[in-house]
């Protein structure tokens, strides 16, 4: 076994950038040496085998596993303008991210399987540790290295909320690189950017990284109802550091940590549709097609981030441990209704820990025998302060007209009642402590040469259990007055208070087996086939937004309580009693149920030509059962989740790379969803107010485009010998999605859709000036749609945007 680490710096014509590579089962101090190009090299170069990374729980790399991926490098990342999470968008089959709202919210969808609120359906990792909190997986990627995007249930290595894949997410290790890179870059639209990292080895035993970025973005969209200011202006600033200490030849500690802030503005969203019974249908209609609402928006983060991961190499096998730490507080602030009226705004603050631990054992790579046994868990504690205000025009369209509503009118026989609130300004503080303990242990073992030579078969299994808590303390008090008419006869009681209060605590948990089970084919190391079935699984939670609708219905109650027990109305308590509502059931109306499915899949991966094409290819069929599904209540009074029932995804997956020749290669991929539900009713009000129901048997789930696609290109010009510039890179890529349906009554969706987008990078030596380009043709397109208290709302996706960045390593 080899005691050195050996660094070659391998120049890929397909990325067009320098990249540097560390590959060594041992731990002893790398040497740098300077390798020549391939003389072969027409050929796709395959990211895993130039980029090593130690994986806690694999030995093989992604394209030699039964399951369907698309690796990142950095120069894939730079060339396809991927500067977040959300930016992976239409770069890979069937993954949709939608841009919207903030950071606080990073929508993932897969394959039909989804989360718009509350926990995620697909899962982050970081240099191996979870990111729990997906109000944390939007962060900067000033200094990634390599991007994994696995599809499909990742459950039985990965646990909880990878059921519709993962993405993982590695930062450049100072034993690899060396010296200081800096990045400078401008683009319309008053963004700015600023990074700087250094990479230092100390000696064979240590290494070092600490980087520091600044970003600015000036906002493309503008408030009329705020003098046109640009509301989804942000700041964000912050850090990271990486300590790797190899105190022994089969020992490595790697410690990290990174810091971020985060100020943005928000939330772009413009009135698309407006009912002419709407009661603010005058004042609105003007508004149409606009971003018009009056109170301010934003968003405010601060994130810290920190892991250490230890791993250490016996005769026969590896041990590794994954300790993570991660902190988040934030603030959200919310015109609840989107308009320029005063209807009602909310704020979110968010203060949570997270602590994870995860020990793995796992096999040497070349055994035929291959296994991973782990153990996992984590706690997290998560406070939330979530206070609703209703103001002057919101105490009358949503309070008062729904409290008036229940009593009789039009008919001359019965008396008229009304009720008349006094205040311009109710509060509905919230306070609410819901931590989650989640622990697990799992297996999976890869028997190789199974029956015959080539063929493996995999088993595994995981236990997974969750105990989740919700204590809350909400309450608010009303002030109104009360008048009753009986022919010409009125009685008036003046200066009455409602009061509604919840304080209390719930608590549920789950227990979950999560199965895996793949045959796969090896011909050789570069081509297989493979099927694969498994388990994955969402968990469940506590719906703490519910608690506006609750109050409301709480609060009728209380003042018809208050009138009844006046002197003047004392009389009438029985007649009273009748416009009361029945009592909730707090476990009933907040909590939700895990989410599961089933996915059958197979799948090949192919090289063929010498190397120079490589294409994957995947058809899966996703069962899935009590689907939680984002919406509105039924008062408009927040998002909530819902088990919608069940529902099918059918699909496939296909993506090829070619290297035409030396300077020119191609890449695309294609990805179909067809994901509708199969078992799912809902209640609705009619116009009388009669209770319905409705069903979406058939309908297609919100949120999943039916296609997605992805074709780009680049081109190299190479410069003659001792010319100004070694060469110029052209870059162009063409990526899109469609239909995408916003509701499950399937009303309102975006059709299929395509943007245009590019770059020319000027490389010489370590230096290199960009040139890119996002919609090019300035495409008109929804990013997001939602409907509330009867009216839609859309984001539009950002316009034509130009950009130029230079970055050097000295």
């Amino acid at each position: 076994m080899k005691k050195g680490t050996v660094l070659k710096s391998l120049k890929i014509m397909a990325a067009g950038v320098t990249v540097i590579s560390a590959a060594t089962p041992a731990y002893s101090m790398p040497k740098e040496e300077t390798a020549e190009a391939p003389k072969d090299t027409t050929r796709v170069i395959d990211i895993e085998e130039v980029i090593v990374i130690a994986t806690p729980k694999e030995n093989n790399r992604l394209r030699q596993q039964p399951l369907s991926a698309t690796s990142f490098s950095q120069g894939d990342m730079r060339n396809n303008s991927v500067t977040s999470v959300k930016s992976l968008s239409g770069l890979v089959p069937n993954l949709f991210i939608p841009d919207y709202g903030s950071k606080l919210t990073t929508s993932v969808y897969v394959r039909g399987i989804g989360s718009r609120i509350n926990t995620p359906a697909v899962g982050l990792y970081v240099d191996n540790i979870p990111f729990i909190d997906k109000s944390a997986f939007d962060f900067n990627y000033s200094d990634i290295e390599r991007i994994d995007v696995l599809r499909g249930p990742q459950g039985t290595l990965y646990g909880r909320n990878t059921m519709g894949g993962l993405i993982r997410v590695f930062t450049k290790s100072p034993f690899s690189y060396q010296g200081t890179d800096i990045s400078l870059g401008a683009a319309t639209y008053n963004n700015y950017k600023a990074s700087v990292n250094h990479y230092h080895r100390i000696s064979d035993k240590f290494a070092f990284s600490a980087g520091a970025f600044y970003e600015h973005e000036g906002g493309f969209f503008e408030n009329v109802a705020r003098n046109n200011e640009k509301i989804d202006k942000g700041d964000e600033v912050g850090g990271r550091m990486r300590a790797i200490w190899l105190p022994k030849d089969n020992l490595k500690l790697d410690f990290t940590v990174n810091y971020e802030y985060s100020n943005q503005g928000g939330y772009p969203y413009q009135l698309t549709s407006l009912s002419e019974t709407d009661i603010y249908y005058q004042d609105l209609k003007g508004d149409l097609g606009k971003v018009a609402y009056n109170n301010e928006c934003g968003y405010m983060r601060h994130l810290l981030n920190g892991g250490l991961n230890l791993e250490h190499q016996a005769d026969n096998f590896i041990l590794s441990s994954v300790t993570g730490f991660q902190y988040l507080k934030d603030e959200m602030n919310l015109d609840q209704d989107f308009t320029r009226k005063n209807v009602y705004t909310m704020s979110q603050r968010q203060n949570s820990k997270t602590i994870s631990e995860e020990i793995v054992l796992k096999s040497k790579p070349g055994r035929r025998w291959q296994w991973t046994t782990g153990v996992s868990g984590f706690y997290q504690w998560l406070d939330t302060e979530g206070p609703v205000t209703f103001h002057e025009d919101g105490i009358q369209a949503i309070i008062e007209n729904n409290i008036n509503s229940i009593f009789p009118s039009g008919n001359p026989q019965a008396p008229e009642m009304k009720v008349d609130i006094t205040s311009s300004q109710i509060n509905v503080p919230g306070i609410f402590d819901t931590p989650t303990l989640n622990g697990a242990v799992y297996h999976q073992s890869t028997l190789n040469d199974f029956l015959i030579e080539g063929l493996s078969a995999t088993v595994g299994i995981r236990l997974d259990y969750e105990k989740i808590k919700m204590d809350y303390n909400t309450s608010t008090s009303m002030p109104f007055n009360f008048l009753f008419k009986m022919g010409q006869i009125p009685i008036e009681v003046k200066n009455l208070e409602a009061l509604s209060v919840f304080k209390g605590g719930l608590s549920t948990d789950y227990l979950q087996i999560l199965p895996k089970f793949s045959l796969q084919y090896s011909w050789n190391t570069m081509n297989n086939v493979y099927a694969t079935v498994s388990k994955g699984y969402r968990s469940g939670g506590y719906n703490i937004q519910m608690f506006s609708d609750i109050i409301q219905g709480s609060l009728r109650n209380s003042m018809i309580d208050a009138v009844a027990g006046t002197d003047e109305f004392s009389q009438f308590a029985g007649m009273l009693e009748m416009f009361k509502k029945d009592g909730v059931d707090i476990k009933d109306a907040t909590l939700y149920k895990p989410e599961y499915s089933w996915n059958y899949e197979i799948g090949s991966h192919l090289t063929m030509f010498d190397g120079r094409l490589q294409a994957d290819i995947a058809a899966f069929y996703m069962d899935t059962h009590d689907q939680q599904i984002s919406r509105f209540a039924e008062s408009g009074l927040g998002r909530i989740t819902v088990n919608a029932g069940k529902s099918r995804s059918v699909g496939g997956e296909l993506a090829l790379k070619a290297q035409i020749t030396d300077a020119f290669s191609l890449n695309g991929n294609y990805g179909y969803t067809n994901s509708k539900f199969t078992e799912y009713t809902s209640n609705y009000k009619d116009g009388n107010g009669e209770l319905q129901e409705i069903s979406y048997n058939g309908n297609y789930v919100p949120f999943v485009p039916k296609h997605t696609f992805n074709i780009g290109g680049q081109y190299i010009f190479r410069m003659k010998r001792g010319a100004w510039l070694d060469n110029i890179i052209v870059n162009a890529n063409y990526k899109g999605a469609g239909r995408i349906y916003w509701t499950e009554q399937n009303s309102a969706y975006q059709d299929l859709y395509g943007t245009l987008n590019g770059r020319i990078s000027l490389n010489k030596g370590n230096g290199q000036i960009g040139i890119w380009i996002n919609n090019a043709l300035n495409t008109k397109y929804q990013a997001f749609y939602f409907e509330s208290m009867n009216r839609g709302f859309a984001q539009m996706g950002r316009p034509m945007q130009i950009g130029v960045d230079l970055r050097c390593r000295f």
